[in-house]
């Protein structure tokens, strides 16, 4: 009878957690829901005690929960399914994790600290499984939004030199092809000192746009390198690759027709671009930074404007 009561107490008082929690019987089908899990995800208890509907709560189309991967013994998934794992600190069973969950009933997207773990009988049988849930979407968007700030270059929006030597040297250890153009905006001085600086990184900002609008999206990142100057890292490029990408960069900026103030330089803004491909794996990242760099140079002793590769000037 004590017993009794004491199971009784414990349903009570998982159902008035403020913590939101369900609990999954020995065959996944659930038993509580409890009512800061119905405010959670706008489902009421009515409509999955007694079901395996739990993952309607959370997602759009079925898919296990974490709850479910502790009952099944399948925590080998938990890196599959979710974005964060943060199970190596638990024993016996238990799971914890972090995901964005789209929450169908009330139309929101939220990132959720999600722990699971299991209850044994007296005689060892796994007996239910008790999955709990935080709400840390205001932390997640905090941390991504200093992320972006620490990788971000603040003026041009795209990638800084930090993130670039890290992009790089993570791309560096993919065997495929890998290629890099250095960017140099032509005359640039001259276009600051008649206009000023407001003018100036005007400039800087619409370039960075033009050049990530002819990059591919999926992979490729653009960086500004320092100044006037930007890096674009093409993952899975050869030779032929890279020489597309630049040629769209300059086609894109001699449609953007950006007029040049300065009487001495040419009428319009124009581009430099020194372009370098791995050749095999023996090259370190810094000796295609300086392959791509001295045919940035050679460009701009050649009369800017223009593609360089090696020794060779590519005509545009």
């Amino acid at each position: 009878m004590l017993e009794y009561r004491e199971q009784g107490f414990a349903v009570q008082l998982m159902e008035h957690l403020v913590v939101p929690t369900f609990v999954l019987d020995a065959s996944g089908h659930v038993t509580i829901w409890n009512r800061a899990c119905e405010r959670l995800t706008g489902v009421r208890a009515a409509e999955v005690i007694g079901t395996k509907l739990h993952w309607s709560g959370f997602y759009e189309s079925a898919r296990p929960c974490l709850a479910d991967l502790v009952l099944n013994g399948e925590d080998d998934l938990v890196d599959e399914l979710y974005l964060a794992n943060r199970s190596e600190t638990y024993q016996h069973g238990a799971l914890s994790a972090e995901n964005w969950c789209v929450l169908p009933q009330c139309g929101a997207r939220r990132y959720l600290a999600i722990d699971a773990g299991p209850i044994y009988s007296p005689s060892g049988s796994l007996i239910a499984v008790v999955e709990t849930l935080r709400d840390i979407t205001s932390q997640k968007e905090a941390q991504t939004a200093l992320e972006t700030l620490a990788s971000q270059d603040g003026l041009t929006g795209v990638a800084n030199r930090r993130m670039f030597d890290q992009r790089l040297a993570a791309e560096w250890q993919h065997p495929a092809h890998l290629s890099l153009l250095m960017i140099d905006i032509d005359h640039f001085k001259p276009y600051n000192d008649a206009l000023g600086h407001q003018r100036g990184d005007e400039c800087l900002r619409r370039i960075a746009d033009l050049i990530v609008s002819e990059t591919r999206q999926e992979c490729d990142l653009v960086a500004r390198y320092g100044g006037e100057e930007f890096a674009v890292i093409l993952p899975h490029a050869d030779m032929q690759i890279a020489l597309a990408v630049a040629r769209r960069i300059l086609a894109a900026l001699k449609r953007a027709a950006i007029e040049h103030p300065c009487p001495a330089c040419p009428p319009l803004v124009s581009l430099s671009i020194g372009a370098a491909c791995r050749s095999d794996r023996s090259v370190t990242p810094d000796a295609l930074i300086a392959a791509a760099d001295a045919s940035l140079y050679r460009a701009k002793q050649l009369g800017r404007d223009r593609i360089i590769i090696g020794e060779t000037e590519i005509a545009a």
